[in-house]
């Protein structure tokens, strides 16, 4: 047993979790290489060749770096975990006329729990990831995560749904670097060829990047049923028929197939009467959100009126706000209009670069400003 301690890492077979396994593993923990397969694309539908974290070739890239280094390496089959929740959890979104993002939910719900269960079966004291962020310990004993050293890979926003018990045994060794400087390394450790994979931003489930296709196959009769909506202003005008409120998400201007003599946005999307809503760039602006099923890090709740930056998408670059308490959560006051608030995506407060917490933008309609 390494005195620095036993760690499972996830290795998707990918540069960052391989690098991740190898920088362990030379800083002289026991490392344990864990790939799981969440997803079998064959049953996707897609004539796409696999791609990203659930390929046969993956799998073995992983493998190989382990057996290479001396270090045990599992294949964990979590698909049926992964598809009861993430899976259905994507559908039932876009039923609902929200913008799911399925990695938030499958960090949150399915990934690390996979992992922590492993782990205490492997006596594994931590687990660890190839994700770009930092985890650090308030003074007050609370766990939380930090953005990483390189803005333009940071993933501190889709960590937002890490509880306590999962942060305290997590490490992120790759926060505190760049990626250029991930690529020289997975180069010296002898892996040049891995120092230039191209990674994937593809839904893992979704390889051909068409979900209303993948909708369309999980959800029997589901365009007879949706098929032939209205567009509508938001006076309520008709302006058309649409293919069907779940083929559409807040701020798509393109493949909207109608033409109005200038650009138009989707604005609402309302599920109740197949409804889908168009407006004018302007008419995306929102002065609030409604945000529920929080997850608190930095602190165990706010202060009223506490102040922080909030990320309404990934690339989001933040915009100052505060943050009240609601009946269904948190009420967040933008102190600059705010484009695009999609029910179903992640807000994410920041104090600093220091995650305080997040949730689900609720499908909400808040008066254009």
């Amino acid at each position: 047993m390494s005195r620095k301690g036993k760690v499972l890492v996830a290795m998707s077979g990918g540069i960052d979790s391989t690098v991740t396994a190898l920088m362990l593993h030379e800083q002289g923990y026991e490392v344990v290489g864990i790939t799981m397969k969440t997803w079998d694309y064959a049953t996707s539908g897609s004539s796409k060749k696999e791609t990203g974290c659930c390929n046969l070739d993956s799998f073995n890239d992983a493998r190989m770096a382990a057996v290479q280094h001396g270090f045990p390496h599992f294949v964990l089959d979590i698909r049926d975990e992964f598809g009861d929740f993430v899976i259905e959890n994507f559908v039932e979104e876009y039923l609902a006329g929200r913008t799911p993002n399925p990695c938030v939910m499958c960090n949150t719900h399915i990934k690390w729990r996979a992992l922590l269960k492993r782990a205490d079966a492997l006596d594994c004291e931590f687990i660890a990831t190839g994700h770009y962020g930092i985890i650090k310990q308030h003074s007050n004993g609370r766990w939380f995560v930090c953005k990483g050293v390189d803005e333009t890979k940071d993933q501190s926003y889709v960590l937002w749904g890490l509880q306590q018990d999962l942060l305290s045994r997590t490490m992120l060794p790759l926060g505190g670097y760049r990626k250029s400087e991930i690529r020289q390394m997975a180069h010296d450790y002898g892996y040049p060829e891995l120092a230039k994979k191209a990674e994937s931003y593809e839904i893992c489930f979704v390889p051909d990047n068409d979900y209303r296709g993948f909708l369309k196959k999980k959800v029997e009769g589901l365009e007879d049923r949706v098929m032939g909506g209205a567009f509508v202003d938001k006076h309520g005008k008709m302006l058309g028929k649409h293919k069907g409120y779940p083929f559409y998400t807040i701020g798509q201007r393109k493949g909207l197939d109608i033409a109005l003599g200038k650009p138009v946005f989707v604005t609402e999307i309302i599920p109740e009467s197949n409804t889908v809503v168009l407006g004018d760039e302007e008419d995306l602006n929102r002065s609030e959100a409604i945000v529920s099923r929080i997850n608190w890090m930095k602190y165990d709740g706010i202060t009223e009126g506490m102040e922080a930056t909030t990320k309404i998408r990934y690339k989001d670059k933040g915009t100052l706000s505060t943050l009240h308490e609601h009946e269904n959560g948190v009420r967040v006051h933008f102190y600059e209009n705010v484009k695009g608030v999609a029910p179903g995506q992640s807000a994410v407060f920041y104090e600093g670069d220091d995650v305080i917490g997040g949730g689900i933008i609720q499908r909400q309609q808040i008066p254009f400003i």
